[in-house]
């Protein structure tokens, strides 16, 4: 399987997946015509798209590219009320596209519904974790995306992480105002920098890396609970605190 990557809408980044008889899955296509171009650039054959929630910026382009593609089956979960879902999908289902099982993960906490999707090594994830960071909650649901969060962590430390947007040096900014002394999180600031001025690749994000440098993936480590000096100890109640000290950052 060969897995790309499109950048669109500033920070959204759009997945495709394809096998080598140019046989392919489009994941969260917020727009239509950069997949189209790709698709076409690189002689592909979409036969799915896979949604993991119900954004404008994850669902926009589906409506044109089955327009052009009519063939392709949209995968989504029920919070996606447009008529151009096939199949609605929750956590324990199981998709078979490209002689591949497709794990489907209820992973609700951005939205209600979210959903991520998992054929080994990829997991996508959706807005629900970003590299160094985790999505926006919404309706409050803090301990829904805590629990996500979680179970996400408990993925193969060789798991690639493919999420919907692009803040790495925002949410490590973020890390060190937070956590100034962690010398990882300083180290891995200065590496994703020198290579996005350098205009190369960040990717592929891998969780064991997540897992160093991710404060939303450490609510369990003693140096992030000792700096915070909150008086509850709980990890859900240091996850809340710290997604809300995001979201004033």
């Amino acid at each position: 399987m060969i897995l790309t990557k499109i950048s669109v809408l500033h920070d959204n980044y759009i997945w495709i997946l394809y096998n080598k008889k140019g046989s392919c899955i489009i994941i969260d296509p917020g727009v239509a015509d950069a997949v189209i171009t790709k698709i076409i650039q690189k002689k592909l054959n979409p036969i799915a798209i896979l949604l993991t929630h119900e954004h404008i910026d994850h669902t926009g382009g589906v409506n044109k590219i089955l327009k052009i593609y009519p063939n392709i089956i949209v995968f989504g979960p029920k919070e996606i009320k447009n008529n151009y879902i096939h199949e609605v999908v929750t956590g324990g289902d199981k998709i078979s596209l490209l002689k591949k099982n497709i794990y489907v993960f209820f992973t609700p906490g951005h939205t209600l519904n979210h959903v991520s999707y998992y054929l080994k090594p990829y997991l996508f994830c959706g807005d629900t974790i970003f590299s160094c960071g985790c999505g926006k909650v919404f309706n409050n649901n803090y301990l829904d995306m805590y629990y996500s969060i979680e179970l996400i962590k408990s993925f193969p430390k060789y798991t690639i992480l493919c999420w919907s947007h692009e803040y790495t040096l925002s949410n490590l900014n973020f890390s060190i105002n937070i956590i100034p002394k962690d010398k990882s999180i300083k180290k891995y600031y200065k590496k994703i920098k020198k290579k996005l001025y350098l205009k190369k690749s960040i990717f592929p994000f891998y969780l064991f890396n997540e897992k160093k440098n991710n404060i939303f993936l450490r609510t369990n480590d003693p140096s992030l609970i000792k700096e915070l000096k909150l008086q509850s100890k709980s990890y859900f109640d240091i996850f809340k605190y710290l997604r809300i000290e995001k979201n004033n950052f």
